[in-house]
């Protein structure tokens, strides 16, 4: 398993933006798929946004059109921006990595969206 930590949640007014980083403690960081979860309330968590090896990228389709997902291979990190946050995007948010079946998640970060 490889180590993930989020950071950049915070709490923003509804239209506003964030950034999520997520760092991970690997030297193959560009073999793993990558993902941001998210997880409400008494909600299921759900995929936000992923992003292959290859760079072939999925989104959710809440979030398509306003959150955009990358990776910097060179610094081991994985990014969401989010734009136009709309209070239904307030969750903790998780990093996740997957390489040859062996998943991992970070400790997550809190987005609160004001309305």
């Amino acid at each position: 398993q490889v180590q993930l930590v989020e950071s950049g949640g915070g709490l923003v007014q509804a239209g506003g933006s964030l950034t999520l980083s997520c760092v991970a403690s690997t030297s193959i960081f560009s073999m793993y798929y990558m993902g941001w979860y998210r997880q409400a309330p008494g909600k299921e968590r759900e995929l936000v946004a992923g992003i292959s090896s290859a760079s072939s990228i999925t989104y959710d389709e809440s979030v398509k059109g306003r959150f955009t997902v990358s990776r910097d291979n060179a610094k081991n990190t994985v990014y969401l921006q989010m734009n136009g946050l709309k209070s239904e995007d307030t969750a903790d948010y998780y990093c996740y990595a997957r390489l040859r079946g062996i998943s991992s998640w970070g400790q997550g970060t809190q987005v609160t969206v004001s309305s």
